[in-house]
């Protein structure tokens, strides 16, 4: 694999991460009981799918911006479909250098109904477009009322931005997985936002 392939970008101080060289991965809070989840993440050359060792959500692990355990990794190129060949290098992973995660049902710890129905009922769904470049997503996020999608551009909320009945594509091809239940974007490379109709 070629050296350095994964790195920040400029405006996050060009820091390089250690995936695929063995660095220590971020520790989760005292006592917590770490699962492997089944993760895809997209860079901006490359698409990585594996087993992430996290505590709780998938969305919190990577929010706290910390390297993260991975393993049984394959990778390739990021378009839907491409083959993904094995990458056993690949020991650690920085959320910085992940564009879009695919969270899947397997990455929420159980919730009862009521506890799902209530997260839901608090939030106002709106229909956008995301430009993550070089991807548009778009889907349906749940903002707090009174809260309009412009603030999605605010980076003082968490990093990676859940996005419902999402569609990734690149160049107008489509390079997510229709049946993901939920789509995480980093906001670091989010560069704008359109309140949309879908049909």
């Amino acid at each position: 694999m070629p050296f350095g392939f994964l790195k920040r970008r400029p405006d996050d101080q060009g820091q390089e991460s250690d995936a695929g060289r063995g660095g220590a991965a971020g520790r989760p809070a005292a006592g917590a009981r770490l699962r492997g989840v089944s993760f895809e993440a997209i860079t901006e050359d490359w698409r990585l799918a594996g087993q992430m060792d996290i505590d709780g959500r998938l969305s919190d692990a990577l929010n706290r911006g910390q390297k993260l355990a991975i393993h049984d990794v394959r990778w390739g190129s990021p378009e839907s479909g491409a083959v993904l060949e094995p990458a056993p290098g690949f020991q650690s992973v920085d959320p910085y250098d992940l564009i879009l995660v695919t969270a899947g049902d397997e990455s929420l710890p159980p919730l009862t109904d009521a506890e799902r129905a209530a997260l839901v009922i608090q939030k106002t769904p709106f229909e956008v477009a995301l430009e993550v470049p070089p991807y548009r997503v778009v889907g349906t996020v749940y903002l707090f009322p009174g809260s309009g999608p412009d603030r999605l551009m605010d980076r003082s909320a968490g990093m990676f931005l859940p996005v419902t009945n999402a569609s990734a594509t690149l160049d107008g091809v489509k390079v997510t997985d229709p049946d993901a239940d939920v789509l995480l974007v980093n906001r670091f490379y989010l560069r704008g936002v359109e309140q949309v109709e879908r049909s």
